[in-house]
C-alpha cells in the first residue's frame, strides 16, 4: 500500500486540479469563485475608503468654520476679550480666535435677507474663501469689508465689490452700516451658507458699543484627540467658563456622521458573508466533482488529513488570488476617484460635491488578513465530509 503524506505532493495535486486545461467545468468554478472573492474584497476596501473620506470631510468642514472646541460663559453671557486664556495654551492648540455673533438684516437694492453677522479678527483666515479677498483688505474709513456666501450672493445677485447695508437692533434703536463685499465663501453646508456673513470683530463691537465677545474658537493641531484636549482646557478655565467640543454643539451633524459607521459595518459584514458562502459552495462543488479521486487516493493509502490538505491548498489558491485581485482593484479605484473625482454627489444632501476617498493602509491590511483567516476557518467545515466517503463507492461515483 502506498503512503502519500508529503506536503509538496498535496500542493502539486491541488495545483494540477485547479488550473488544468482539460476540465473546463472546474476551471469555470474556480474562476467564478476568484471573481466573487475579488469583488467582495474590492467592495470592502472601497466602502472603508469612502466612509473614512466622507466622515473626515464633513467633520473638517464644521471644524474649519467653528474650530474643534468652543469656550463660552456657563450662563451664556458675553465674555471679556482679554488675556484670560493665556494659561490654557499648549502644544496641542493651533489657534485661539475670539468671535461674536449678531443677528442683522442685509439689504441690497430692493432685496433684504435676515442673516447672522459673525465677527472675527480681521487677520483671521477666512474658511472656504473661494473668491475675493479677506477682511483685512484696505478699505475706506467709512466702509467696512464683509464676506458673504456664494449662495447668498446668487440669491440676491450680489457681485464682488458691491456695496450693501447691514441693519442692527441695539438697545431698541436700529443702527446701520455700509459694507463692501470683498469675497465669497462656500462651505457646502447649507445651514451655514444661507445664515452667516463674516465681518471684522472690531467693527461689530464698535457698532454695538460692546467690547465683549460671545466666546472663543479653538483650533487643535492635526491628530489631537478632541475630548481629551477639551478636558485639559476645562481644568484651566476661569470660574463660570465652560469648554465644549463642537461635536456636542452640533450633535445632529456628528450623529449623522456616526450612523455611517454602522452602515459601513453592516455592508462589510454582508460582503464577507457573500464571500464565505461563495468559497464554501465552490469547495463543496469541487469536492463532489473529485469524489472518484478521493476514493482512489484513499484506496492508495492516503490519509484523510492528506486529502484535506489537497482541498485546502485548492481553496487557498482561490482565496489568495481573489484577495490579491480584489486588493488591487479596490486600491486602484480608490486612487482613481481620489485623483480625478469622477463620482459627484448632491451637495445639498451630502454637504460635499465630490465623493471623498481616504485610504488607511492599516485597514487594508486588516481586510486582507481578516478575509484570509475567516476563509480558512470556513474551509475546515466542508473538508470534514471527506471522512464519510467510502473508497469503494467513491471510485464508482459518477
Amino acid at each position: 500500500m502506498i503512503k502519500i503524506c508529503h506536503l509538496s505532493t498535496a500542493f502539486d495535486i491541488a495545483q494540477k486540479i485547479s488550473f488544468q486545461k482539460q476540465k473546463s467545468y472546474t476551471r469555470f468554478i474556480v474562476r467564478l469563485s476568484i471573481a466573487a472573492t475579488a469583488i467582495s474584497v474590492a467592495a470592502i476596501i472601497l466602502t472603508l475608503s469612502i466612509v473614512n473620506g466622507f466622515q473626515e470631510s464633513i467633520a473638517n468642514k464644521v471644524y474649519q468654520f467653528w474650530g474643534h472646541i468652543r469656550i463660552a460663559s456657563v450662563s451664556g453671557a458675553p465674555l471679556e476679550n482679554g488675556d484670560q486664556l493665556q494659561s490654557i495654551r499648549n502644544s496641542s492648540i493651533e489657534s485661539i480666535t475670539p468671535f461674536s455673533n449678531q443677528s442683522t438684516v442685509l439689504s441690497y437694492r430692493q432685496d433684504i435677507e435676515g442673516v447672522v453677522a459673525k465677527g472675527m479678527p480681521a487677520n483671521t483666515t477666512i474658511p472656504f474663501l473661494i473668491k475675493g479677498r479677506s477682511l483685512n483688505s484696505k478699505m475706506d474709513s467709512n466702509i467696512s469689508p464683509i464676506v458673504i456666501s456664494d449662495a447668498l450672493a446668487a440669491k440676491l445677485n450680489i457681485p464682488i465689490d458691491s456695496s450693501i447695508r447691514l441693519y442692527f437692533l441695539n438697545n431698541g434703536a436700529v443702527q446701520q452700516r455700509k459694507m463692501k463685499v470683498v469675497g465669497w465663501y462656500h462651505s457646502g453646508i447649507e445651514e451655514y451658507d444661507r445664515q452667516f456673513v463674516l465681518v471684522d470683530l472690531k467693527m461689530l463691537q464698535q457698532l454695538t458699543q460692546n467690547k465683549n465677545i460671545d466666546g472663543y474658537s479653538i483650533q487643535l493641531k492635526k491628530g489631537i484627540n478632541i475630548e481629551l484636549a477639551n478636558d485639559e482646557i476645562q481644568k484651566k478655565l476661569p470660574q463660570n467658563w465652560v469648554s465644549t467640543s463642537i461635536n456636542d454643539y452640533y450633535p445632529q451633524i456628528f450623529d449623522w456622521i456616526g450612523v455611517q459607521t454602522v452602515n459601513r459595518n453592516v455592508t462589510i459584514a454582508i460582503l464577507l458573508i457573500i464571500a464565505i458562502v461563495n468559497l464554501l459552495t465552490c469547495l463543496f462543488i469541487l469536492m463532489l466533482e473529485r469524489v472518484p479521486m478521493i476514493g482512489t487516493l484513499t484506496a492508495m493509502g492516503a490519509t484523510h488529513n492528506f486529502i484535506r490538505q489537497v482541498f485546502l491548498y485548492q481553496a487557498s489558491f482561490i482565496c489568495w488570488i481573489g484577495i490579491g485581485i480584489g486588493t488591487f482593484l479596490g486600491v486602484s479605484l480608490s486612487l482613481l476617484q481620489s485623483h480625478f473625482g469622477w463620482i459627484q454627489l448632491d451637495e445639498s444632501a451630502y454637504f460635499i460635491k465630490t465623493l471623498p476617498i481616504q485610504m488607511n493602509p492599516l485597514q487594508i491590511v486588516w481586510v486582507i488578513l481578516g478575509t484570509a483567516i475567516i476563509s480558512y476557518l470556513s474551509f475546515l467545515m466542508p473538508t470534514l465530509w471527506i471522512k464519510k466517503i467510502a473508497p469503494a463507492k467513491a471510485i464508482k461515483f459518477d
